[in-house]
């Protein structure tokens, strides 16, 4: 359960970061970015939180595509780019369980992206459903210093 669910917050991941097929979004501008997660869990609709921070570089983006691009046992089923919005729909098959996930992703220029996540598990994972990213650039990094990866969670 612990390892699926961590797989399911590397996706949110993926992606902000980049795509897992042909279809190629803006490129987002190195530094570093902060990034706000709100998931909802049902039943219940009990809300949990987690901000973390990252420098990112156009190397790290391409890292993460190639990880994403090589997860064992998912399919994207459809992708999408119009405009500034990129969707993707995905199926994977993880320990056992099924995921069915969509996922939109908004582009707000080079400095800032709003993801959305919806994803269905086959038998039910911790009751994650939904999940919504907030992507703000905050500042220039050099990438390997401190503040390269941090992560608060926020209780709720």
């Amino acid at each position: 359960m612990r390892n699926l669910t961590a797989f399911a917050a590397a996706a949110i991941l993926f992606f902000t970061s980049g795509t897992v097929g042909a279809v190629d979004p803006p490129a987002m501008k190195e530094g570093l970015w902060s990034i706000r997660n709100q998931g909802v869990n049902n039943p219940g609709g009990k809300k949990a939180e987690n901000t973390s921070t990252i420098c990112r570089s156009h190397a790290y983006d391409q890292h993460v595509l190639q990880d994403a691009k090589s997860v064992k046992g998912c399919t994207t089923l459809s992708e999408t780019l119009q405009g500034s919005k990129y969707s993707i729909h995905s199926h994977c098959i993880a320990a056992g369980t099924e995921i069915d996930s969509k996922s939109t992703v908004t582009f707000k220029g080079d400095t800032a992206a709003h993801s959305e996540s919806h994803a269905t598990y086959t038998p039910a994972l911790s009751g994650i459903t939904r999940v919504i990213s907030h992507n703000p650039m905050v500042r220039s990094c050099t990438p390997g210093s401190p503040e390269k990866i941090g992560l608060s969670p926020s209780p709720h």
